[in-house]
């Protein structure tokens, strides 16, 4: 299924956390997001802070309203795009089989005490039960053109690219509720404020693709097989890099212990099975997966 929403319909969504952060803020500096935009909730938000980090907060502060300026601008003329699909699934060892096909995932191996060691399949009924399970998958997006906003003016060029990247997020972020509650509806009763989002207090997790627990980008070949990515204006390189940049990608899973967790390092022998599970030859695979190796 696909979704577009308008800037105003998933701004709200933002985890402005994260958009700060690419500006070089520590979190603490995200919070005039959370207050009422008065001059006098400013200057409140402000005086919080010791008298040698205000200079900082004021420009988190401007920055924060220029964001919001162009976000009303950018609501004039673009869009985000949500892309899902609901599959029926089963896992067998590391592996998920969706439609038929061969989804294979990686496992922790690095030595943890006391602790298992996790594979996304974890969270899927095996397949030997004889019972279907069922999985997401997902894409979002920003219209292809908004990267390339302000070409000639870096601030605003950088202001526009951190905002997009945030965008896609938060559609993920909006759409995923969606999901939850009505398409597939397995948590119709959900009722979170953005705050409980954002620290992902629903049932199910949403990994994607690049992140420790869905490290190797090639799975994006994977899903776009599944998803047709293309239908929202989404390319793949030859490496499996969406473009447009601010883009993103991955499974959702609705066991209620799902939880998010680092691969970390793997050996060779597990390369070697991850290779061949995939249809790819060892070095090939080892491109994808230096970080893990």
């Amino acid at each position: 299924m696909i979704i577009h929403y308008h800037i105003h319909e998933v701004s709200e969504y933002i985890n402005w956390i994260y958009f700060f952060h690419a500006w070089g803020f520590q979190p603490r500096y995200a919070t005039i997001a959370q207050i009422h935009g008065c001059d006098s909730c400013r200057a409140l938000w402000l005086a919080n802070f010791p008298e040698n980090e205000r200079s900082k907060a004021a420009e988190a502060m401007q920055l924060f309203k220029e964001a919001n300026r162009m976000l009303c601008q950018l609501d004039e003329k673009f869009y985000t795009h949500g892309l899902f699909r609901l599959l029926d699934a089963n896992s067998e060892g590391d592996d998920l089989w969706l439609e038929g096909r061969r989804f294979p995932l990686l496992r922790q191996q690095t030595a943890k005490e006391g602790e298992p060691y996790l594979c996304l399949s974890d969270f899927v009924r095996p397949l030997s039960q004889g019972i279907k399970d069922r999985i997401g998958l997902f894409a979002t997006t920003v219209d292809t053109t908004m990267e390339s906003l302000y070409a000639h003016d870096n601030y605003q060029q950088l202001l526009v690219q951190t905002l997009a990247d945030r965008l896609a997020e938060a559609t993920a972020e909006k759409m995923h509720e969606s999901i939850r509650k009505e398409f597939w509806g397995y948590a119709p009763h959900e009722q979170l404020t953005m705050t409980q989002l954002h620290n992902e207090e629903f049932q199910g997790i949403r990994p994607a693709v690049g992140y420790p627990s869905l490290p190797d980008q090639s799975v994006n070949f994977l899903l776009d097989e599944l998803l047709d990515m293309k239908q929202i204006g989404i390319q793949l390189t030859e490496n499996g890099m969406m473009q447009p940049h601010a883009s993103v990608s991955g499974l959702m899973l609705a066991h209620p212990k799902a939880c998010y967790f680092s691969v970390g390092k793997i050996d060779e022998q597990q390369l070697e099975s991850y290779a061949s599970r995939r249809g790819m030859n060892i070095e090939e695979m080892r491109k994808f997966l230096g970080a893990n190796l």
